[in-house]
């Protein structure tokens, strides 16, 4: 087999086992209602909590989020109508509007990483713990290799 062949075939498999991720995802996501777009939103206003940064603006999540202002709106208003987050003003400037986490934001979050933690059991379970490490290293050198995106 030719090297593009071999890589032709890699990249194949590469993207059944991202679409095997993202059914497998989905399917864990569904009970705790959310979508994946929400689940990466509700992510990035953590990261700020976390780091005790103030709430974003929509702004600060568009940009980080790599989408335009308005998809952000629509993911905020899901998220504030089942209350997981909610939109406050920004103590400084009246007119700034900022997204913060709510408990059920939080508690969403948790259940989130439960399900992601679920996943990714369901995918490594052919895999040894000396396979599961290899491949670890493998991930680490592809995403150490691209440009960072962050969430």
């Amino acid at each position: 087999m030719s090297t593009s062949d071999a890589d032709g075939l890699l990249a194949e498999q590469l993207l059944r086992l991202t679409r095997r991720l993202h059914r497998i995802q989905r399917e864990q996501m569904e009970p705790i209602g959310i979508t994946p777009a929400q689940s990466r939103l509700l992510r990035t206003v953590s990261h700020y909590d976390v780091h005790h940064e103030p709430p974003p603006r929509m702004a600060d999540l568009a940009k980080r989020l790599d989408v335009v202002p308005r998809a952000v709106t629509t993911l905020v208003d899901g998220l504030e109508a089942s209350g997981r987050v909610r939109r406050v003003p920004d103590p400084t400037n009246r007119r700034v509007i900022r997204i913060e986490l709510t408990d059920i934001g939080r508690a969403t979050l948790r259940a989130l990483r439960t399900a992601r933690r679920d996943a990714a059991e369901d995918i490594l379970a052919p895999l040894d713990a000396d396979q599961r490490e290899v491949l670890g290293g493998l991930l680490s050198a592809l995403v150490d290799g691209m440009p960072e995106r962050r969430c």
